[in-house]
C-alpha cells in the first residue's frame, strides 16, 4: 500500500472553508425558491457570463479533471481532439443554431422539446434513456471523488462515497439549479487557480514542452500497437500526424473514426441534445443571452486541455523516466490506473497550502459534475416522467416537494452506479460508452427534427429504439484489447460461449483501444437511427401542421434579431472566431 497524502493545517481550513460555502451558497437560496420553475430553471433570470461559466463548468467534472488526465497519460496530446474537433464546433453550432428552438419553444426540459416536435413517445423513451445517463455519470464523479478521498485520507470507499453524496444532497435540496449555477461558477474559478500552478511546475520539471516531447519519445517507443510494433516517437505529442491507420496511434483510431465518431456524432450528440448543459443556456434571463451561452463557454474551453490534459502527459512521461523513489503512476489491470495521474501530481509537486488549493480544486470540480448531472435528473424525473406519466394534473407545490425527492433518489442511484464505475481504469472511457448509447442516436433524431419538416413521431421514436438497440448489440459482440470483464463488451457474444474466451477473441471484432470501441458504438448507433428514421417517417403521416412546427422547424422558424448588439455580442460574429482559434490550435498541434 502506497502512503497517503499527508495534509496541513492550512490544507484542511481551505477545504473546510469551501465546504462551508457550498453549503451556505445553498442556504442563502432556498428562500428564493417558491415555485417548480424557480427550482428547475432558476426563473430564467441568470445573466449570460453567468450561464456561460456554469455551462462549461458542468461539463468539468471529474469526468473532465480526473477523465482528461487519465486520457492525456493513456492516449497523448490525441485527447486534445475532445475539444478541437469535438467540443468547440459543438458549441458554436448550439449557441448559433439549437438554442433559438430551445429558449424559443419554451420547454422545460430536452425531452419535454422532443414532445412538442414528435409525440408523447418520443419524450417518454428520452427521459428515460436520458435519466439513466445522468445518474451513471454522476456515478462517475462519485467514484473518483472517493478514490481521491481514500488516497488523501485513507478513508475507506464506501464511506467516501457516502461524503460525497451527502455533500452534494445538501446543497442541491436547498437551492436548486440556481444553487448548482452559483456554485458552478465559484468552482470554475477554482479549478483554474487550482490547476495552473501544476501545468507550470510539471512542465518546468520536464523541461518545456521539448523535453516533453522527447520524454513522450520514450513513452511511445516502449509501448506496441495491434501488430506489435512500437509507436512513432511523436505518438503522444502530435495531436493528427498519426492517424492515417488505428494501429499508429494509442488511441486506435483513424481519422475517419476521429472526425465523425468523436468530432460529429458524440460531440454534437453532447453538447447539442443534454439537458445538463442546455439547462445553464435554458436559465438565461433572454434568448440573446441563451444563444451567447455556449459561445462565451467556449473563449476558456479551447484552452482546457493545457490545464487537464497536460498533466497526464506530464505523469505518464514521469513515470518512465523517474528512478527509484520518483513519480511512478500504480499498476492496474496489468497495465496503470491512469486516473490517478492527476491526484498523484498534485501530491508530488504541491506543498503544504498549495497542495488544499489543488485538492480543493478537484473536489470543486467532482461537486460540479455530480450536481449538474443531479439537477438535470430531478428536473426530466418530475416535469417529463412523473408529472407527464404518473401523477399529472397536480399542483406546483406538489411539483417542487417532487423535485425535491427526486434529488434524493438521483443520488441515490448515482452511489449504486459508482460501484460500476470501479471496472475502468479511464473514467473516460466509461463515460463515452454512456454517451454511445444515449446522445449518439439522439443526434439524428435532432438534426432530422430541427431541419427536416417531415420527420414524423413514428420515425422518430423507432428511429431512437433501433438507434440504441444497434449500440447495444455494436458493443455485446465486440471488445476492446485487454478487456478483463464484460462491462467492457462481448457480454453478447459471450452467450455462444465462455466470458473469458470472448474477451480474449474480442467476439466479433477487437478495437485497439475502449475508446476506439466507443466510437464506431457511436458511428453505428447514430447511422442506424439516422436512416431508419428517415425511412419510418417516408413511410408513415406527418401529424403535425406547419402551424404547430413554428419555432420547432428551421425553416418553419423566424430568425433571431440582433440588431442593436455591438458586434462582439452578436452570435455569429463571436462564432467565427472561436472557430478560427480552435483552427489555429489544430494546426500548431498537427
Amino acid at each position: 500500500m502506497r502512503p497517503h497524502i499527508e495534509l496541513g493545517g492550512i490544507d484542511y481550513t481551505i477545504l473546510v472553508v469551501y465546504f462551508l460555502f457550498v453549503l451556505g451558497i445553498g442556504w442563502a437560496l432556498k428562500r428564493y425558491m417558491k415555485t417548480s420553475t424557480d427550482f428547475f430553471l432558476s426563473g430564467r433570470s441568470i445573466p449570460a457570463w453567468i450561464t456561460g461559466l456554469a455551462f462549461i463548468s458542468a461539463n468539468l467534472g471529474a469526468q473532465e479533471v480526473i477523465g482528461m488526465g487519465a486520457s492525456g497519460a493513456k492516449y497523448g496530446i490525441m485527447t486534445s481532439h475532445f475539444y478541437w474537433v469535438g467540443a468547440i464546433p459543438a458549441m458554436v453550432f448550439v449557441g448559433i443554431f439549437m438554442m433559438p428552438f430551445y429558449y424559443g419553444s419554451k420547454a422545460r426540459s430536452v425531452p419535454e422539446y422532443l414532445k412538442l416536435r414528435f409525440d408523447e413517445k418520443t419524450r417518454g423513451f428520452n427521459a428515460v434513456s436520458f435519466a439513466v445517463m445522468t445518474v451513471f455519470s454522476s456515478g462517475i464523479s462519485m467514484y473518483a471523488l472517493a478514490k481521491l478521498l481514500g488516497l488523501l485520507l485513507g478513508w475507506n470507499f464506501h464511506v467516501s462515497i457516502s461524503v460525497s453524496a451527502v455533500i452534494v444532497l445538501a446543497y442541491i435540496y436547498l437551492g436548486g439549479l440556481t444553487s448548482a449555477i452559483y456554485n458552478e461558477v465559484l468552482q470554475f474559478f477554482l479549478i483554474v487557480l487550482g490547476f495552473l500552478p501544476l501545468v507550470f511546475l510539471g512542465l518546468k520539471d520536464a523541461g518545456g514542452w521539448s523535453g516533453l516531447q522527447a520524454k513522450l519519445a520514450v513513452v511511445a517507443s516502449s509501448q506496441h500497437n495491434l501488430v506489435g510494433a512500437p509507436y512513432a516517437s511523436g505518438a503522444w505529442s502530435h495531436s493528427w500526424s498519426n492517424m492515417a491507420s488505428a494501429a499508429a496511434n494509442p488511441m486506435g483510431v483513424e481519422w475517419f473514426g476521429m472526425v465523425m465518431g468523436l468530432g460529429f456524432v458524440l460531440s454534437f450528440g453532447y453538447w447539442c441534445t443534454d439537458f445538463l448543459v442546455v439547462q445553464r443556456a435554458m436559465a438565461a434571463d433572454s434568448m440573446a443571452s441563451a444563444r451567447r451561452t455556449p459561445l462565451i463557454a467556449a473563449l476558456p474551453k479551447m484552452f482546457f486541455p493545457f490545464l487537464v490534459i497536460l498533466p497526464g502527459m506530464i505523469a505518464i512521461a514521469l513515470t518512465y523516466h523517474s528512478g527509484p523513489g520518483g513519480f511512478k503512476l500504480p499498476p492496474k489491470d496489468g497495465s496503470f490506473d491512469y486516473d490517478m495521474a492527476v491526484p498523484l501530481m498534485l501530491e508530488h509537486y504541491f506543498p503544504s497550502g498549495l497542495l488544499g488549493l489543488g485538492l480543493t480544486a478537484l473536489m470543486a470540480s467532482f461537486m460540479s459534475g455530480m450536481a449538474g448531472n443531479v439537477t438535470a435528473f430531478n428536473t426530466v424525473w418530475t416535469y417529463d416522467l412523473y408529472q407527464g406519466y404518473l401523477n399529472p394534473g397536480q399542483s406546483d407545490a406538489h411539483y417542487l416537494a417532487m423535485g425535491r425527492w427526486a434529488t434524493i433518489g438521483g443520488i441515490a442511484i448515482s452511489v449504486a452506479c459508482a460501484y460500476v464505475a470501479t471496472q475502468f481504469n479511464n473514467i473516460m472511457d466509461m463515460l463515452q460508452l454512456v454517451f454511445a448509447f444515449v446522445n449518439a442516436p439522439l443526434f439524428a433524431t435532432f438534426l432530422l427534427g430541427m431541419f427536416w419538416r417531415r420527420a414524423t413521431g413514428h420515425g422518430a421514436f423507432f428511429g431512437l429504439l433501433l438507434g440504441t438497440g444497434t449500440a447495444a448489440l455494436h458493443h455485446g459482440l465486440t471488445a476492446p484489447l485487454g478487456a478483463t470483464s464484460l462491462f467492457k463488451g462481448c457480454w453478447l457474444y459471450a452467450l455462444t460461449g465462455g466470458a473469458s474466451d470472448a474477451l480474449k477473441t474480442g467476439g466479433w471484432h477487437q478495437y485497439p483501444s475502449e475508446m476506439a470501441q466507443n466510437f464506431w458504438t457511436a458511428i453505428f448507433a447514430w447511422t442506424v437511427c439516422f436512416v431508419a428514421t428517415m425511412a419510418i417517417s417516408l413511410a408513415t403521416r406527418q401529424r403535425k401542421t406547419d402551424a404547430e412546427l413554428t419555432g420547432l422547424v428551421y425553416s418553419l422558424t423566424p430568425k433571431p434579431r440582433e440588431e442593436g448588439l455591438p458586434w462582439y455580442q452578436q452570435p455569429a460574429i463571436l462564432g467565427a472566431v472561436v472557430l478560427a482559434m480552435t483552427v489555429a490550435l489544430n494546426l500548431i498541434f498537427w
